[in-house]
């Protein structure tokens, strides 16, 4: 599914704390002012450029350390609707610190559960057509990462109260939502539980992420550089944690589960 944002349904879900963040920002006063330039900024491009967002819903099954991936479809032989395997995603498992060690394939059933893929991405004007003015340039990129960001949250409200469903009851404010206090958990690839940003790959094949105009350099970082994807998981127990460092057992195992040399996933995995 294909979701078309304009930038003021998403401005409400701007984590403003990561914009302050990345202008290095801490006084009160100088916070109130970046925000009023930001919005009148995004009032302004409103309309002009767009945030795009596509999504699937799979049948899921655990195994092992890898997530099975599957869409229902329509035998031709016999008439009946049947589970097709997509894909498997490889997921890594923490090997260091105190136990329990955690892999986001433990947060599926190994029986029958469901999983939602996702990416999100501005138009890549945002990052291209302020190249003349190096303060307008670093602001629209700042904007345009939130942006993307707040699609995801848009996104992720949505799947969970309408498109998939299991939290159809939930009343959170936007302020919760930021801080998560919504069921399950939404990984994005690159982060810390899900590092392996080359696993977009395997996204892109499955969601064919270039629809909404998402393209990948050859170690799978994505441009419009303001882009994320990653999983949804609705297991209440569902948490994020940090992968870390690997022993040479795990990655020879992730290599081998990936199908990728070793050494390559070593250079993606800063190892």
């Amino acid at each position: 599914m294909k979701i078309t944002y304009r930038i003021s349904e998403l401005v409400p879900y701007i984590n403003w704390v990561y914009y302050y963040f990345a202008w290095q920002v801490k006084e009160e006063a100088e916070k109130q002012r970046m925000h009023a330039e930001a919005l009148a900024k995004l009032q302004e491009l409103d309309g002009q450029y767009q945030v795009h967002a596509v999504f699937e819903l799979f049948d899921a099954r655990s195994q092992d350390d890898d997530i099975e991936i599957y869409r229902t479809q329509l035998c031709p032989d016999c008439g009946v609707m049947h589970p097709v395997r997509v894909a498997s995603i490889p997921c890594l498992r923490q090997q260091q610190g105190n136990p329990p060690f955690m892999c986001l394939a433990d947060f599926i059933s190994p029986k029958a559960s469901k999983i939602g893929l996702f990416a999100t991405t501005v138009d890549i004007g945002l990052e291209t057509d302020f190249d003349g003015d190096v303060y307008q340039k670093m602001l629209t990129q700042l904007l345009a990462d939130r942006l993307a960001e707040a699609a995801a949250e848009r996104l992720h409200e949505q799947v969970r109260k309408e498109y998939w469903g299991y939290a159809k009851d939930e009343n959170l404010s936007i302020e919760d939502m930021l801080v998560e206090k919504f069921q399950g958990i939404r990984p994005a690839v690159g982060y810390p539980s899900l590092p392996d940003t080359s696993l977009n790959f395997l996204l892109d094949e499955i969601l064919d992420m270039k629809q909404i105009g998402i393209r990948l350099t050859e170690s799978g970082a994505m441009k419009p550089h303001a882009s994320v994807s990653g999983m949804m998981i609705s297991n209440p127990k569902a948490r994020y944690f940090a992968i870390g460092k690997i022993g040479e057992d795990q990655l020879q195992d992730y290599a081998r589960r990936r199908a990728v040399p070793a050494e390559v996933l070593r250079k993606w995995l800063s190892l």
